[in-house]
């Protein structure tokens, strides 16, 4: 492979990538616990829009609970953006060639 053909393919891969940060900044998932009782809307960048919390939780006035569940949802979310990425990256550099070694 000639160095014109790799920086081709740099440029191209690179151009993938930005294509696909503008994209993951537009999306938005939802992480849930309690059942749904607790949801956070989460942005592809990892920016918290929204938590919403079910009024029943707020009847029974566990602050650990509600504490608890906050950060379940938060973290499921987080989990979807992650795997959201993964296959965002997966499809932007399918039909590159990386080295032997090499992964994103």
């Amino acid at each position: 492979m000639n160095l014109g053909k790799m920086m081709q393919q740099a440029k191209a891969m690179q151009e993938k990538l930005q294509n696909m940060q503008a994209e993951l900044a537009t999306i938005e998932v939802c992480g849930e616990a309690g059942g749904g009782m607790v949801a956070v809307r989460m942005t592809g960048n990892y920016q918290v829009k929204r938590v919403t919390i079910d009024d029943a939780i707020w009847q029974d006035q566990d602050k650990a609970m509600i504490e608890d569940l906050v950060a379940a949802a938060t973290n499921a979310a987080a989990q979807q953006v992650a795997e959201t990425i993964k296959q965002k990256q997966s499809a932007a550099m399918s039909g590159i060639p990386l080295p032997p070694g090499f992964s994103l």
